[in-house]
C-alpha cells in the first residue's frame, strides 16, 4: 500500500481534497480534529484508492499546514500546498535553489577547526570557536586575502544563478521580495535608547566586557531611574516614531506592489506606564473614586500600610458599615466635586493635545470607565462567575430596543445630561409609552429571542472533541522534548516517538492507557450531556420558570431565621456569626413563641401547594414535563450518599416512586423536609452548646 501512496500524482492528490470537500457539510463549524474523525472515508474514495489509503494519504498532507482551523479552511491549504509546495520560508529547501556562499571567517573556521580539536581534544565547541574568531582577527591581510577572494567568487556564482532561479520560478520569489531591505528601520523604545547610550559608556570603561557582562550591570537600572531622567528619553523615542511615521508613510507610496498598509506602520513604542507618566507630565490629571464608599476606602486604606492586603477591605466595609447615614453622604458630595473638578481638569488637557492624542485618551477613559464601574461598591462584593465565550447572550428587551433608537436623538437634544440620567429618563419614557406603541419593541423582542434560541439549539448540536489513544496522550506530553532533539523536524521526530512507543513496557503505558480512560469517559459523559440537555440545565444554575411560586418557609425555625435576616438587626455581624446568633436566640425562644412560628409556616405551606396547583395546571404539558424532570434531577444531585437523612429521603421516595403526579412528589418533598428540621430543632433544644441550627 505504502508504495502505492508513493506514487500518487498532483492530480490524484487534488481529486482527494475535492472529495473530502463534497464529503463535509455545508456548514463546516467544528474543530478539524473532530470533523476528521466523524468524516466518512468510503465516501471519499474514488478509482483505485480506498478509504484507508484516502485517509492516510490526507494525514501526509496535513502535517505540512496549519491546524488551527476548520477543515473546510484546511482543505484550501493543502491545495495551496500541493500545487507549490516550495512556496514562503521553505523555499530554500527546493532542490533549484542556490547556496549562498561561506564568509571568509567561516571559510578559515571549517579549514582550521579540525586541527585544532586534535590539539586541544579537552576543549568544548564554544572554547575553540572563540580561541579561532581570535586568530582570524589577528590573521595579516595577505593570508585573510585568500579566503576573501575565494568569497568573492562564490558571490558572483551565486548572484548569477540567484537571477536564473527568479526567471525559473516567478512566483516562489514573490514572496521574497515582498519585504524590501530599504524599508525604514523602525523606532526604538525608551528603555533601548538609554540601552544604547549607556553601552557606549560602559564600553569605554571596560573594553573587554561581554554582552553578558553589560546586561548584568544595567539590566535593573532603568527600572530605578527617576522619572525625570526616564521623560528625557521617553520624548527623544517619540521624536523618533514621528520622524518614522512620515517616512513610512512616505515608502508605502513609492511602493504600492508590496500591499503595505497604514496598519504596518507601529503604533507606540511606549509601555503604559511611560505612557502614563508622560501624560501626567503633560498635566493630565488622576481619575477620582466613582463613589463615597471608594472615596472613604481610599482615604482609610492610605493608614493601613501594616494591615495584611487580604484583610482591608473587610476592614473598610465594617468600618462603612459603622457609619451615620450623613457621614456617607458627606462622603458621597465630596465625591461628585471631584468628579466636576476633574472634568474641568480634563478638558483643559485635551484642548492642549492634538486630535489623535484626544482620541487615544478618550478612547482610554471608556475602557478605564467599564473596567472600573462599581468595582469598589459593597454590592459588587458578589465573586464574579467567569463568563463562558461559548454560551450564547442572551437577547436583549423591549424596552432597551426602544432606548437604543430614542438615545441618539435625546443626546442630541440634551448634551448636558450624563449617561446614568438619560438612561433613566429613556425608562421613564417608556413606563409612559401607550400599549399600542410598546407592540412594535416587543414583536422585536419575539424575533431575537428565537433567533437566540434557534443559534442556542445549534451550539448544542455540535459534536464533542473525539477521545485521544494513549499514545496521542503521551506524545502530546513529549513532544516538545523531541522537536527540539530533532532541531524543528516534525516528521522525524514523529517517527522516532512512534518507534519509542512501541518498545516501551506494558508497565510504562499504563499511566497512559488510564489517561485515554478517562477521556473516553469525558467524551461519552459530553455526548450524554449534548443529547439531553435538561441534565445539563439541573447540574448548572437554579432554572428559573416564569409565574412559578416562591418556595415558603419549611418549618418554624425557618421561619424565623428568615425573619431575623431580613430585618437587618444583625447585618453588621459576617454570615457565619450572624447564623450561629440565630440558632442561640431560637434556643432561647419560649415554646409559645416557636409554636406560633410553626403554625405560620404551615399555612404558608397550604398556600404553596394551592398556588402551585394553579400554576401547573396552567402549563403546557411540555413546560409540565420540563419542571418535572428539572425538579427530579435536582433531587439526585442534591441527595447525599449515606448519613440519616439520605436514608430518609431514599426511604420516602422509595415508598412514593410509583406516584408521578407533580402534587404527591412535593408532599413527599415537605413530608421530608418536616421530618429531617424536626430533627434538627430536638437536637438543638437537648444541647444548648450546639450550633448546628
Amino acid at each position: 500500500m505504502n508504495g502505492e501512496m508513493e506514487a500518487t500524482t498532483q492530480d490524484d492528490l487534488l481529486k482527494l481534497l475535492e472529495a473530502m470537500k463534497v464529503a463535509l457539510p455545508q456548514k463546516d463549524l467544528t474543530k478539524y480534529k473532530t470533523s476528521e474523525s466523524h468524516l466518512d472515508w468510503q465516501k471519499v474514495a474514488f478509482n483505485s484508492y480506498t478509504a484507508e489509503m484516502c485517509k492516510q494519504k490526507w494525514q501526509e498532507v496535513s502535517k505540512e499546514i496549519r491546524k488551527f482551523r476548520t477543515l473546510t479552511e484546511l482543505i484550501v491549504d493543502a491545495q495551496d500546498y500541493i500545487k507549490n509546495p516550495y512556496k514562503g520560508k521553505k523555499i530554500k529547501k527546493h532542490p533549484d535553489f542556490p547556496k549562498k556562499p561561506l564568509t571568509p571567517y567561516f571559510r578559515f573556521f571549517m579549514e582550521k577547526r579540525a586541527k585544532y580539536a586534535k590539539l586541544h581534544p579537552e576543549m568544548s565547541n564554544l572554547d575553540l570557536t572563540k580561541i579561532l574568531s581570535k586568530k582570524y582577527r589577528e590573521l595579516p591581510d595577505k593570508k585573510k586575502k585568500k579566503y576573501v577572494d575565494d568569497f568573492l567568487r562564490d558571490k558572483e556564482s551565486f548572484v548569477i544563478s540567484m537571477m536564473k532561479f527568479r526567471e525559473e520560478h516567478p512566483d516562489l520569489v514573490e514572496s521574497m521580495t515582498k519585504k524590501g531591505s530599504n524599508v525604514p528601520e523602525k523606532p526604538k523604545t525608551p528603555q533601548q535608547l538609554w540601552y544604547n547610550h549607556e553601552k557606549k559608556a560602559f564600553l569605554k570603561t571596560h573594553p573587554d566586557a561581554t554582552t553578558k557582562d553589560i546586561k548584568d550591570s544595567l539590566g535593573k537600572q532603568w527600572t530605578q531611574l527617576s522619572d525625570k531622567k526616564r521623560l528625557k528619553w521617553i520624548g527623544k523615542s517619540l521624536e523618533q516614531r514621528k520622524l518614522y511615521e512620515g517616512t513610512m508613510r512616505e515608502y508605502i507610496q513609492q511602493h504600492p506592489e508590496l500591499n503595505m498598509t497604514q496598519n504596518d506602520i507601529v503604533k507606540s513604542t511606549l509601555t503604559k506606564a511611560e505612557r502614563h507618566l508622560k501624560d501626567k507630565s503633560d498635566g493630565r490629571p488622576d481619575k477620582p473614586p466613582p463613589n463615597g464608599y471608594s472615596m472613604f476606602c481610599a482615604e482609610l486604606m492610605s493608614n493601613m500600610k501594616d494591615v495584611p492586603s487580604t484583610e482591608r477591605m473587610v476592614m473598610c466595609s465594617q468600618r462603612w458599615k459603622l457609619l451615620k447615614q450623613a457621614e456617607k453622604d458627606g462622603y458621597q458630595k465630596r465625591c461628585e466635586q471631584r468628579k466636576k473638578e476633574y472634568e474641568i481638569e480634563m478638558n483643559r488637557f485635551l484642548s492642549s493635545l492634538s486630535e489623535e492624542e484626544q482620541q487615544r485618551v478618550l478612547s482610554e477613559e471608556k475602557i478605564g470607565f467599564r473596567r472600573g464601574a462599581g468595582a469598589n461598591s459593597p454590592a459588587s462584593k458578589k465573586k464574579n462567575t467567569k463568563a463562558n465565550p461559548e454560551k450564547p447572550k442572551r437577547p436583549i428587551s423591549a424596552m432597551f430596543i426602544f432606548s437604543e433608537e430614542k438615545r441618539p436623538k435625546l443626546q442630541q437634544e440634551r448634551p448636558d445630561l450624563s449617561d446614568s440620567e438619560l438612561t433613566r429618563l429613556l425608562a421613564r419614557m417608556w413606563n409612559e409609552l401607550p400599549d399600542k406603541k410598546k407592540e412594535k419593541y416587543k414583536r422585536l423582542e419575539t424575533v431575537l429571542k428565537a433567533e437566540s434560541e434557534k443559534k442556542e439549539k445549534e451550539d448544542r448540536s455540535r459534536l464533542p472533541d473525539p477521545p485521544k489513544t494513549a499514545q496521542d496522550i503521551w506524545q502530546q506530553s513529549v513532544i516538545g522534548d523531541y522537536l527540539a532533539r530533532f532541531k524543528n523536524d516534525r516528521q522525524k521526530a514523529q517517527k522516532a516517538m512512534e518507534a519509542t512507543w512501541s518498545t516501551m513496557e506494558k508497565k510504562e503505558k499504563i499511566m497512559w492507557i488510564k489517561k485515554a480512560a478517562e477521556d473516553q469517559k469525558r467524551y461519552e459523559r459530553d455526548l450524554c450531556e449534548m443529547r439531553s440537555p435538561a441534565a445539563t440545565i439541573a447540574s448548572g444554575k437554579k432554572m428559573k420558570f416564569e409565574g412559578e411560586p416562591k418556595k415558603p418557609p419549611s418549618n418554624g425555625y425557618q421561619k424565623f431565621s428568615q425573619e431575623m435576616l431580613s430585618n437587618g438587626e444583625l447585618n453588621h455581624l459576617p454570615m457565619k456569626e450572624r447564623m450561629t446568633e440565630i440558632g442561640s436566640r431560637w434556643q432561647r425562644l419560649p415554646l409559645k413563641n416557636k409554636d406560633n412560628y410553626k403554625k405560620i409556616a404551615e399555612e404558608k405551606q397550604r398556600q404553596y401547594k394551592v398556588q402551585l396547583e394553579q400554576w401547573l395546571a396552567s402549563l403546557s404539558s411540555q413546560e409540565r414535563n420540563t419542571y418535572k424532570e428539572y425538579n427530579s434531577q435536582k433531587r439526585r444531585t442534591t441527595a447525599k450518599p449515606g448519613g440519616p437523612k439520605a436514608k430518609a429521603k431514599k426511604s420516602k421516595e422509595a415508598d412514593e416512586d410509583d406516584d408521578d403526579d407533580e402534587e404527591d412528589d412535593d408532599e413527599a418533598e415537605d413530608k421530608e423536609n418536616k421530618s429531617e428540621e424536626s430533627s434538627s430543632e430536638s437536637n438543638s433544644q437537648g444541647s444548648s452548646d450546639s450550633d448546628s441550627d
